[in-house]
């Protein structure tokens, strides 16, 4: 094997596990660990990767700050998968909260065909206008305040105060990105960081709805530590150091 083959394969293992170890790549390409050594400073030097004791991680990317339009046709099969299984998750009577989220209009879409006696409060509009729908046996509340175009809904201190009448037992929350080394959760918006800050603290259970490459993507705005997570629900199994590391604080994933 060439080195640019190697060093490709190095990167898809990367991409897939978020890490690599220098002791597995030498087994695995039959090759010294010295070699390896060098392979993984000159990725480093491409800044393709960040080096680190006995291996190298991937070099976390920022998250780009786009609109719910832009984002709402992007990894769609991952994100019908996580919204089929919250839909699992919610019990018929139960008052939940559903969170300007790409991945929760999928979830209310899956609501709005279901039969679950439930009380919806949300502060995205898209959300409303899919539960908007006389055939189901959902109660819809609004939260109102300031409405981002940007994001096509509301947040902000009008909508926070809103939030603050309600105790929902579960809330769904978009996110930008997981640092599971910091432990932060962020966004890129501050004002739906606040907001997003508020329906964790009104709610019983907190449940993260999330692709898994979020783990390695940070936004700019820090709303939640992962200690304020009860679940993140991803489309499947992260790597083991990501679940081990969660575990750390009793963040659990479905």
């Amino acid at each position: 094997m060439f080195a640019q083959e190697r060093h490709n394969e190095i990167l898809n293992i990367l991409h897939k596990e978020g890490k690599v170890i220098v002791k597995d790549l030498s087994t695995r390409f039959n090759v010294t660990e010295d070699c390896i050594r060098k392979d993984l400073k000159n990725l480093e030097n491409q800044k393709l990767l960040e080096r680190t004791y006995g291996g190298a991680v991937l070099i976390r990317t920022s998250a780009p700050k786009q609109n719910i339009q832009s984002r709402k046709n992007t990894n769609i099969e991952f994100k019908t998968v996580i919204a089929q299984k919250a839909f699992r998750l919610i019990e018929e009577n139960e008052t939940i909260f559903l969170d300007i989220s790409t991945t929760n209009i999928l979830l209310a879409e899956e609501l709005s065909k279901s039969q679950k006696k439930l009380t919806v409060v949300t502060n995205m509009l898209d959300i409303v206008s899919i539960l908007n729908n006389s055939d189901n046996n959902i109660k819809v509340v609004c939260t109102g305040g300031e409405l981002s175009k940007d994001l096509d809904g509301f947040t902000g201190s009008m909508a926070i105060e809103s939030i603050s009448n309600y105790k929902p037992t579960k809330c769904f929350i978009g996110s930008c990105g997981v640092n599971i080394f910091d432990k932060s959760v962020t966004t890129f918006d501050g004002e739906d960081g606040n907001t997003k800050k508020s329906i964790i603290n009104n709610s019983k259970k907190t449940y993260l709805v999330m692709e898994n490459n979020k783990f390695y993507i940070d936004g700019t705005y820090k709303f939640a530590t992962l200690h304020d997570i009860s679940f993140i629900i991803t489309e499947a199994a992260p790597d083991k150091e990501i679940t081990n590391l969660l575990s750390k604080t009793n963040t659990e994933i479905i």
